[in-house]
């Protein structure tokens, strides 16, 4: 095989993500024990084979271009992968280490995965977890994720997709605000109630509850004077101080329904959900701290699905 990279070449790349790294060529160099100027002429060497300028310099700093993210998040990977082979053929016993980010919604972040961490980290003392709960879609090669959790996410080739559960909705209320208000029997009758809407983040639309009647999916935009931004637990919250009505997920709820906190409302019309998916880009070898957070969480779904 002929080779592509000589020692300099390689040397070159590792400096250069020790740059993209430390936010500089003057700190890569203390990392490294070498001078700024070598430093720079080792990102010199980069841009030039592959006409391509990877940072943007000014007399106080240098940032990552656009290619130059998209550059040093698969050099970053593929260093990664050629640390672990070399300890794998040395024979050494692999234990995964490093910084693992991770973007979730809030809803699943509080409910799924935050309760199981300590789990993960009780077994995979080396891997750091850098949590991010948001509702808004992030962009992995920008903001530096290695996965995220999404609901309804959309077909991406450059992304594995990696199912989790479809999540039931359920339709809630106080017994205080039912008393009130009166309880609705029908679909017709959400018209004369407040429903307490949440807006998406991206677009500002109000989401839709989704129900089943008569054997078929239905989808309505109810009213209300009460609209919750970013956090889909502010709904949760007003609903449970007697606010009005809410549709969340179960999992949200289940405590607040089988202590009475919470009444099921239209529970006749249920049946709805929403899938929450996995996401990672695709690559050939994943770092182990990943495959060992992937292979965690595809074990606790299991528990999940459990009515």
């Amino acid at each position: 095989m002929k080779r592509r990279f000589d020692d300099i070449q390689l040397g070159s790349i590792e400096l250069f993500c020790l740059a993209a790294e430390t936010g500089g060529f003057t700190s890569a160099a203390l990392a490294a024990g070498i001078t700024p100027a070598a430093v720079s002429r080792a990102v010199g060497r980069l841009e030039e084979r592959m006409g391509l300028r990877l940072f943007t310099r000014t007399t106080r700093s240098v940032r990552l271009t656009e290619g130059g993210r998209a550059y040093y998040e698969q050099c970053r990977q593929a260093l990664t992968q050629l640390a672990e082979a070399e300890r794998e053929a040395m024979g050494q016993q692999l234990e995964p280490t490093g910084a693992l980010r991770i973007s979730m919604p809030t809803t699943y972040g509080h409910y799924r995965i935050l309760p199981l961490l300590p789990r993960f980290r009780q077994r995979h003392p080396g891997v750091e977890l850098h949590v991010h709960l948001s509702n808004r879609n992030i962009d992995f090669v920008e903001e530096g994720f290695d996965m995220a959790i999404r609901v309804r996410a959309q077909p991406d080739s450059t992304l594995v997709a990696r199912h989790l559960e479809d999540a039931g909705l359920v339709v809630v209320a106080t017994r205080e605000y039912l008393e009130r208000a009166g309880t609705p029997s029908t679909l017709d009758d959400l018209a004369g109630h407040e429903c307490i809407q949440f807006e998406l983040p991206r677009t500002g639309r109000l989401i839709s509850w989704l129900f089943t009647e008569n054997g078929e999916e239905r989808e309505i935009f109810a009213e209300s004077s009460y609209h919750i931004a970013d956090d889909v637990l502010g709904g949760v919250t007003l609903a449970r101080h007697g606010a009005g009505l809410f549709q969340t997920y179960r999992f949200v709820v289940e405590r607040d329904l089988a202590d009475g906190t919470l009444v099921e409302v239209l529970p006749a019309y249920g049946g709805r959900s929403r899938p929450f998916t996995l996401l990672y880009p695709h690559g050939r070898h994943l770092p182990l701290r990943m495959r060992v957070f992937v292979d965690f969480l595809m074990a606790e779904r299991a528990a999940w699905a459990q009515p």
